[in-house]
């Protein structure tokens, strides 16, 4: 096998696909929907939707600034928004991973498979009300579509 040759097919079959601008998520009792560029219709002063998410308990909506987006090399891109503020108890925060996803040439949707992560930050309390650890972590595994098309409004 040529290396480069190899290498330059490689290169050109990624530069054929397309990367999804839309992701649809379920698992457990969440379901998310992620768009980077938004969707759905404006909110004044607000934007776009960028990230729609439901559980058993809460369905919220979160805009540019209520989104925070990361990539991390070997990881993909982490989507965080902050769930809930409880002044006493902490805070909660879901963070999506989302993989770095090429379309095929000629199709517009292919399923995936993630993880969403629901931290409880803890405030540090005395003992014996709460241990030395601030954050707990629950993994949720999610499946869905990766979508390039129009954007839902």
């Amino acid at each position: 096998m040529n290396y480069l040759v190899d290498h330059e097919i490689s290169r050109e079959m990624i530069e054929m696909t397309e990367v999804p601008n839309q992701y649809y998520l379920q698992g457990g009792s969440i379901s998310v929907a992620y768009s980077p560029q938004g969707f759905g219709p404006l909110r004044q002063d607000l934007g776009p939707l960028i990230l729609a998410y439901h559980d058993a308990n809460q369905s919220q909506g979160f805009y540019h600034d209520g989104v925070q987006t990361v990539e991390v090399g070997d990881l993909g891109t982490i989507v965080s928004v902050r769930l809930d503020l409880a002044e006493l108890i902490g805070s909660t925060t879901f963070s999506l991973l989302i993989p770095d996803v090429r379309l095929p040439e000629g199709e517009n949707s292919v399923p995936i498979t993630t993880e969403g992560i629901t931290t409880l930050h803890r405030l540090f309390l005395p003992s014996p009300f709460a241990g030395p650890q601030r954050e707990v972590y629950t993994v949720t595994e999610l499946t869905g579509t990766a979508v390039n098309g129009p954007l839902p409004l």
